[in-house]
């Protein structure tokens, strides 16, 4: 997987789902009605568990990701080779795969064909380096997988890695153990090689390994509906456009943006932005995306590593993902006899529980037109000439009423996803109110459904000056900007006070818009309930930025930031964003703004 993909994030919030009218839009609107999908990394490197000669190999890529190991341990080729030859997963059940999907209410299913081990989990005619040819198991996990998703209408994709193979001579190699700065594509493709084995011609590697190979994924296994590419090191244009011909042989094929540069578009951007490892703070303007997650630290499987993330967050993970207007895209890890760990298995089962009850409020829904709520997401359908909005509470309010701030439209009907129960509801201002019972029918999400009568009218809720002119930004209403394979900040809703924890990487920042009626200055001042003591800090408003030191001793409670200009009424975005030099964890209840004119 790609390690350093970052999202470029712009507001998703007050957008209306387009009809199906060209043919792009009707050859992706089965992808934007299904959500969620399983992701699955397998191959040799799942026989080595995460460990090789006795040690764990806990560093390098990705913090030691199970299917990297060939690379983080710098193993020879023919050692590797040799692992290959034994792999027998005897345990594979390509039915229970698929049965797995369906029941955690996943509509898709990607698997990874060829991992940048350069193995094979499909029969090739142009290597016998493949599991048929090349291993005592001697079956097509590719063609079994794509007849167990057939059987049960799991869209099926393919995972390939075009350019980095560690394995055929030619093959790329990332250059990221030797030097940090490293690109991860284009560039030298013979850079991180290890071996001289690895060594060869690049192009040679793709004529005759890697573009038969894909001709071979798209002709062999019936329809493919999505064609996953990953780190294109060494890749040029004119590499890109003969695999990009290729996809001709499944016309209503979809693509990812991982085939030339994932981060500049280009004209093989493909169809689907990649985060990986991370949700972005807001949906990706004007392209589709899917946020790519593990159930624990790692893709492929990994012995030791049992950081399994809870039910609870994989939930709200799957939410907070399609609220935004994106794909859930959920890897698991098999062992190396076949089997899914049972924790993994557990977890999903859990997430599939949820879904029995609420996949309505996923499947076929669209980005919240809310910038932000208090108390959780909110997911939007649309039908039969009727929207409907799909309240995700993670917050459950102890006093039995749910403000939905600046929601105007009458509602023409409240109920509980949980048991169906009718709901009252009121006004406030220019809030509706819904009144739930006060015991919340689900721990981890509870799902309320409105179906309004007319069209959907929203008005701004962004922060604006009391009456005594503070500006009050508390952390429901941040955007937390995470990176892939960084600490991840989290806002937590559950706590007394809700508050940004976890926020122990510098290069996360967060964000907050807010209105102001006149110019002038405005002084800022954090409440800390945990502050990065001896650190710095850059706040911007617009264009205007400065340093702040936060001092050795500082409590928790309220803090000064410094004080920025205000050019003129407006909306304006403050950013807080930690210098690396120091930086410590931190928790954030909110931000205090006063504006003196």
């Amino acid at each position: 997987m790609n390690a350093t993909l970052n999202e470029t994030a712009t507001p998703a919030r007050h957008t209306t789902p387009a009809p199906v009218a060209n043919a792009e839009a009707r050859r992706l609107a089965w992808w934007r009605r299904v959500r969620f999908g399983m992701f699955i990394h397998w191959g040799p490197y799942s026989l080595l568990g995460g460990q090789w000669r006795g040690k764990r190999i806990d560093d390098g890529i990705g913090h030691g990701v199970g299917e990297w190991i060939m690379y983080n341990a710098q193993i020879p080729v023919a050692d590797y080779a040799r692992v290959a030859r034994g792999f027998n997963p005897v345990e594979f059940d390509a039915d229970d795969w698929a049965a797995l999907a369906e029941r955690t209410g996943q509509k898709y299913l990607i698997f990874t064909t060829k991992h940048h081990d350069g193995f094979a989990m499909f029969k090739s005619a142009v290597s016998d380096y493949n599991i048929v040819d090349g291993a005592p198991f001697g079956r097509d996990v590719v063609a079994e997988l794509a007849a167990a998703c057939a059987r049960r209408g799991i869209r099926f994709g393919l995972y390939y890695s075009q350019a980095q193979d560690w394995t055929h001579p030619g093959g790329a190699a990332f250059n990221g153990r030797n030097d940090p700065t490293a690109p991860w594509s284009g560039g030298t493709p013979g850079a991180g090689r290890w071996d001289p084995a690895q060594e060869g011609d690049f192009d040679a590697y793709l004529k005759n390994i890697a573009l038969p190979q894909v001709s071979e994924l798209l002709t062999r296994y019936g329809p493919i509906d999505i064609f996953w590419w990953d780190t294109p090191i060494g890749m040029t244009p004119e590499h890109a456009a003969a695999f990009r011909d290729l996809l001709r042989l499944q016309p209503g094929i979809i693509t990812n943006n991982r085939l030339l540069d994932p981060d500049r578009p280009n004209a093989f951007s493909g169809d689907t932005e990649t985060p990986e490892q991370f949700i972005p703070a807001t949906g990706l303007k004007g392209r589709d995306f899917e946020v790519c997650m593990t159930v624990n630290d790692t893709w492929g499987y990994k012995e030791h590593d049992h950081n399994w993330k809870s039910p609870r967050t994989l939930i709200r993970q799957l939410v907070d993902t399609v609220s935004k207007g994106g794909n859930f895209l959920l890897n698991i890890g098999p062992d190396g006899q076949g089997r899914i760990p049972t924790p993994c298995r557990e977890r999903l089962e859990a997430v599939g529980r949820w879904m029995d009850t609420n996949a309505e409020s996923i499947d076929d829904a669209h980005a919240s037109p809310f910038a932000k709520l208090p108390w959780g997401r909110c997911t939007r359908r649309d039908h039969n000439g009727q929207t409907f909005l799909y309240l995700h509470v993670f917050r459950w309010p102890r006093n039995g009423s749910l403000p939905v701030p600046g929601l105007c439209s009458e509602i023409a009907e409240a109920r509980l996803l949980a048991g169906g129960e009718p709901l009252k509801t009121a006004r406030q201002g220019n809030d509706a109110l819904i009144l739930v019972p006060l015991d919340a029918p689900d721990a981890d999400v509870s799902v309320v459904r409105l179906r309004l009568k007319g069209e959907l009218k929203i008005l701004s809720s962004l922060p604006r000056p009391a009456s005594d002119g503070r500006i009050c930004l508390p952390a429901w209403q941040a955007s937390l900007h995470n990176r892939s394979y960084g600490g991840q900040a989290v806002l937590d809703l559950d706590a007394d006070r809700p508050a940004i924890r976890e926020w122990t990487d510098p290069q996360t920042h967060l964000s907050w818009d807010f209105e102001s009626a006149t110019a002038g200055t405005v002084e800022i001042s954090a409440d800390w309930l945990t502050a990065p003591a001896e650190a710095r800090l850059r706040v911007s408003i617009g264009e205007e930025s400065q340093e702040v030191a936060i001092p050795g001793g500082t409590v928790p409670g309220m803090s000064p930031l410094g004080q920025l200009p205000l050019p003129r009424p407006g909306t304006f975005r403050l950013t807080l964003e930690p210098l690396p030099e120091g930086w410590q964890p931190a928790e954030l209840a909110a931000l205090e703004l006063r504006v003196h004119k």
